[in-house]
């Protein structure tokens, strides 16, 4: 304050100096150009220092009036003297040349000391306002800090005790944290060093340590940085937090309403008339207004009448408004969820596009439906019990389950009471301490990961218990009846358990190897058969390595591959049938058969001694066919070779009997006639047998054409006519009305019924009677020869059609045996059926069928 005063002291001075007189001119006008150098000199640097200005500014506030007065005076005051500066330098430039400088001198001095009087009246009226200003700038306590440009220290004036003690130094009050609170410090250091670097002005309001509210402003006056700190107090202090709080809630309504512009969601306010104050852009696109005054001009709503009428009664009754409403919006109906409260005496809503979260809801409320719905379609029980314990939903199964009253479970009641009541009914698992058992079951409540048990319960069921912590509070029950289940697996057990017994016990060698080519499954025949290490067989060697250990018995390249293939392949596959001549002259009969879950099983039976019978069979057989072709061919020979001598036989028999070769004695005509019947049968059996033969060979060509069952049956039994008078044996012929004809070879026909009317005559005892019978069905003629004798033995039915076989026992007749085996013969060859049906001591009935047609027949036979 010493400098800022300077120059009012100064002025003082002057003020008590000696008028100067005309006689003195040079010296008194060198004393006036030195006081007024000196006086500007400390105007000057009054002005430059910028103390003046900086009183200026700290009193504007206070007396602007005064302050505006004061500057014009002095710069009057500086405008003169700069002046009369001019002036007296060039009247003493002119007073050594000529004697006009002196006149003008003289003027000048008279002129000089008038304007110092007036200068000196004008400093005096300058000081008064000064000392007014700094009366009135120190009037409240207060602090003035100052930074001149380009200069660290600060000057610093006022009561600093209003911050720190009174012995304190002036520059701790520049340590803001030595008397202000860390936050408002570190404000005020940042607002201080944007004030000094930017020249950026502030006013804060602060509180002390103490508790004291204080008023910090920032200026830049005159290049300098100047920080006015006073304490705030009354209205002042009122003023100063109405003006925060009106800055406050003009940002907080500036915010608001920027962020209702950026919203994208129709916001408004009514008035208390209804009428609209406020719309959003979103508000004003969504009612296709071109903007806000359009809207409020065209009153522009939302919503529908119905919904904007219960809108206001809802903020009528109950001050807000909550409801979920359609909405067209740019021609498309949307759902949005709209909200209104009475915010004065108007209201404010905003409508929130609900459209994707009301689909989500129904989805979600569909969702959880079906899931109940199929819920109630498990066969499992489910119950869910909420955070509170209480039961939210079950389904059927879980009722019948525990046959529980439908009432009881619709009431929601909790965990604890429905165990109490299962309990009650015995149908819990009996525990010796139920309290601790309910209070182990209820950790599930806690529990972060789901619980398995299994429950036996009284009445002998089995159940599979699940407990499922929910991720909104409860726990889920799944009850399973696992009686049946834990009883399949125990039989299931036992099963494999005899099934290894019973492989363990098995000749047969057998092995599985599972998808990935090991040994899963071995018997100790399949051990024993190939010679292995049952050790080395549990660690589950690969197939190539089982081959290695078994190449010593078997090393067939082509066999293995097979093996191997059938193993690990994952196509074609099906059952393969091995045969393997091992080393050791054992023979194996092997199988591989994929299994049904990717694996292979191998099967080896030991067949030596059955391949041996085998070979000794095939070879008997083999002879026997051999012999039996050498019968054939003996037969065909035979009958070759007996036919030339019995026709030569006949002939000759014939001519000696016709009486054109003379007379023969009774003697010699019965002889001729036994050697007639002899060779006439044994021309019959050579016949009978070359046709065999035939058969036999394939070249036999019946010789088709129409075959009249009437005549045929006629025809053979003339040929029994002496047979049947021998042995008094009556024929009885049953013929159809409608029997008609059919295709066969006639010739052959009527052999095949001549031969079992001369076998039933055989069999038949004397003064009976044979039957032979004719009927037409679809597709067949049946003829059916019965007679009465002894019948035919169970053993010897397969046998009667074979060669050469002849049952004397019986018969009073001994044939060659061929009859029956000519008849099967010819009835197969027409595509027909021989059968035979037989009772000991009642007779025996033979059954030919012939087919009526023949060309499907021979079709067929194609």
């Amino acid at each position: 304050m010493e400098s800022r005063w300077g120059y009012c002291r100064l002025i003082r001075a002057r003020r008590g100096s000696p008028r100067v007189n005309s006689c003195g001119l040079g010296a008194t006008m060198s004393g006036v150009i030195v006081s007024m150098r000196r006086t500007l000199l400390s105007c000057t640097s009054l002005v430059r220092d910028g103390l003046i200005g900086s009183a200026l500014a700290a009193l504007l506030p206070a007396a602007p009036a005064e302050a505006a007065d004061f500057v014009g005076t002095l710069s009057e005051l500086l405008d003169f003297n700069r002046q009369e500066l001019a002036v007296l330098a060039t009247a003493l430039a002119l007073l050594g040349f000529s004697v006009m400088a002196a006149i003008l001198l003289m003027r000048t001095r008279v002129r000089t000391a008038k304007n110092e009087a007036r200068l000196r009246a004008r400093i005096g009226e300058l000081q008064l306002q000064a000392d007014r200003f700094g009366a009135l700038l120190f009037a409240e306590p207060q602090i003035l800090i100052s930074w001149p440009a380009g200069d660290n220290r600060a000057q610093i004036s006022g009561d600093v005790s209003m911050v720190l003690p009174r012995d304190s130094s002036p520059q701790r009050v520049l340590a803001f944290g030595t008397w202000l609170p860390p936050e408002p410090a570190l404000q005020m250091d940042h607002a201080v060093d944007a004030l000094r670097d930017r020249g950026d002005g502030f006013q804060l309001t602060l509180t002390t340590a103490h508790g004291h509210t204080l008023e910090a402003i920032g200026r830049a006056i005159g290049g300098q940085a100047i920080v006015r700190i006073r304490e705030l107090s009354g209205l002042r202090r009122d003023l100063a937090e109405t003006n925060l709080r009106y800055k406050a809630l003009s940002d907080e309504t500036e915010m608001l309403r920027g962020f209702a512009a950026a919203a994208p969601w129709p916001i408004w306010a009514k008035g208390e008339n209804g009428a609209l104050t406020f719309a959003n852009p979103a508000y004003v696109r969504a009612t296709e207004a071109a903007s806000f005054s359009d809207a409020h001009e065209r009153k522009l709503e939302l919503l529908d009448s119905a919904d904007r009428g219960a809108m206001e009664r809802g903020l009528k009754d109950a001050a807000n408004f909550t409801s979920r409403l359609p909405i067209v919006i740019g021609g498309e109906r949307r759902i949005y969820d709209v909200r209104a409260v009475n915010v004065g005496s108007g209201s404010v809503g905003v409508a929130i596009d609900a459209s994707e979260a009301d689909a989500l809801s129904s989805a979600l409320v569909r969702m959880a439906e079906a899931h109940r719905r199929t819920l109630d379609q498990l066969s499992s029980g489910v119950a869910v019990f909420d955070g509170h314990r209480r039961l939210a939903f079950y389904n059927d199964s879980y009722r019948r389950l525990w046959d529980l009253d439908r009432t009881f479970l619709d009431a929601n009641p909790d965990d604890s009471s429905v165990l109490d009541q299962l309990r009650a009914a015995r149908k819990l698992p009996e525990q010796p301490d139920f309290r601790a058992w309910k209070a182990k079951l209820h950790e599930a409540y806690r529990a972060v990961e789901a619980a398995k048990d299994t429950w036996y319960l009284p009445d002998g069921r089995a159940l599979s218990v699940v407990t499922t912590p929910n991720p909104e509070g409860g726990v889920t029950y799944l009850f399973d009846d696992v009686t049946e289940s834990l009883e399949l697996a125990r039989r299931f057990d036992g099963m494999i358990r005899v099934q290894r017994e019973t492989l363990d016990s098995l000749a047969e060698g057998v092995a599985v190897f599972g998808s990935n080519g090991k040994a899963q499954l071995f018997n100790p025949a399949f051990v024993r058969m190939w010679k292995l290490s049952s050790d080395a067989m549990r660690d589950e060697p690969h197939i190539q390595t089982v081959e290695g250990w078994c190449h010593q018995l078997f090393d067939d390249p082509v066999v293995w591959r097979q093996i191997r293939e059938a193993v690990t392949s994952i196509e074609s596959r099906a059952d393969v049938p091995l045969k393997l001549d091992r080393k050791d002259g054992s023979v194996l009969d092997g199988m591989i058969r994929p299994l049904h879950d990717g694996a292979t099983m191998l099967t080896f039976q030991d067949i030596t001694d059955t391949e041996n019978v085998e070979r000794a069979l095939r070879e008997r057989n083999e002879a026997l066919e051999a012999a039996d072709q050498m019968k054939v061919d003996f037969v065909h020979h035979v009958s070759y070779e007996l036919r030339s001598p019995l026709t030569t036989i006949i002939g000759f028999a014939h001519f000696l009997s016709d009486p054109s070769t003379g007379p023969l004695t009774p003697k010699q005509a019965e002889y001729l006639d036994y050697v007639t019947k002899s060779t006439n049968a044994l021309l019959a059996l050579t016949n009978n047998i070359l046709d065999l033969a035939t058969i036999d060979a394939g070249a036999m060509k019946l010789e088709l054409g129409p075959v009249d069952v009437s005549k045929t049956i006629e025809l053979a039994a003339e040929g029994i006519q002496d047979r049947l008078a021998t042995d008094r044996i009556r024929l009885k012929v049953e013929i159809a009305p409608d029997i008609g004809s059919f295709i066969g070879d006639e010739k052959r026909v009527v052999q095949v019924l001549y031969n079992l009317l001369a076998n039933a005559v055989g069999f038949s005892p004397q003064d009976s009677t044979v039957g032979i019978s004719a009927r037409r069905t679809e597709h067949s003629v049946v003829f059916t020869v019965t007679d009465s004798g002894p019948g035919i033995p169970a053993d010897m039915k397969d046998k009667v059609f074979n060669w050469f076989e002849s049952r004397s026992q019986g018969s009073r007749h001994r044939g060659a045996g061929l009859g029956l085996s000519l008849v099967r013969s010819f009835v197969e060859l027409h595509g027909g059926k021989v059968r035979v049906d037989s009772i000991v001591g009642r007779g025996t009935v033979v059954i030919c069928d012939f087919p009526t047609d023949q060309a499907a027949h021979r079709d067929a036979a194609e």
